[in-house]
């Protein structure tokens, strides 16, 4: 579950979402209703492979904000791929689609992914999103396999001390952490808060992503640095 509430958004049912009423179109404001978007992505992952397992939404009171996250059954088992949504119907923001094994989406705005849509509420926009989730979605079942393998090799990267406190330090230099979120990240090491399994560059991967859950959602380019140090020591382990 990677949908955070706190700014006066509230959890719905898929359902609900087909009762709010979309307002009216402007000459350059089309709102695209909260459900159409949510059809419209699981359409497209369900044309192409992807098996929606679990979902998540939620709208502000006045509806006019919605956020959602859709999970998608990995052939994988050890972590899940992540679908997050957001739209608007009072400029606030822009329709938006991030696709990540760690999306993060949250009502005070932020959000973040691997891959990222990103489209004004025009009527182009409602016109090409269609066909623009396509295109993001079809090569996505590659991605979801590239992504399997590069945790297959974080799992079975064994790290020893001395590794763990260089890649920390590279994290700092690389602009991943601040010195605030060290200890943090140490801590997450020596006493991980879920099952990461031994002391390997995987437990080291979800230590840093653990205590970076906010940065990470406030600049998503945080992800693929933290993605370079962590391929950087297997490397180096190798």
């Amino acid at each position: 579950m990677t949908l955070c509430l706190h700014r006066g958004a509230a959890a719905v049912e898929p359902a609900a979402l087909a009762e709010l009423i979309t307002p009216a179109a402007t000459h350059s404001h089309v709102p695209l209703p909260h459900v159409d978007l949510v059809s419209m992505v699981k359409y497209a992952l369900g044309y192409f492979g992807h098996q929606v397992v679990e979902e998540h939404h939620a709208i502000t009171e006045d509806g006019m904000r919605y956020f959602g996250v859709l999970s998608l059954r990995s052939g994988y088992g050890f972590y899940e791929d992540t679908v997050g949504l957001r739209n608007s119907h009072d400029k606030s923001f822009p329709i938006g689609i991030a696709f990540g094994s760690r999306t993060f989406v949250c009502d005070n705005l932020a959000f973040a992914g691997d891959h990222v849509i990103k489209r004004k509420h025009t009527a182009n926009s409602k016109r090409d999103l269609p066909g623009l989730v396509a295109e993001v979605v079809e090569p996505l079942a590659d991605q979801r396999r590239a992504q399997a393998l590069t945790f297959d090799r974080y799992r079975f990267t064994p790290l020893l001390e001395h590794q763990v406190d260089h890649a920390i330090l590279t994290m700092y230099r690389q602009g991943v952490l601040n010195v605030q979120r060290i200890p943090e990240v140490l801590h997450q090491w020596h006493e991980p808060a879920h099952d990461w399994g031994g002391e390997t560059a995987w437990r080291l991967f979800n230590a840093a992503t653990f205590a970076l859950t906010g940065k990470v959602a406030e600049a998503p380019h945080i992800t693929s640095r933290l993605h370079q140090v962590i391929d950087g020591v297997c490397e180096t382990v190798h």
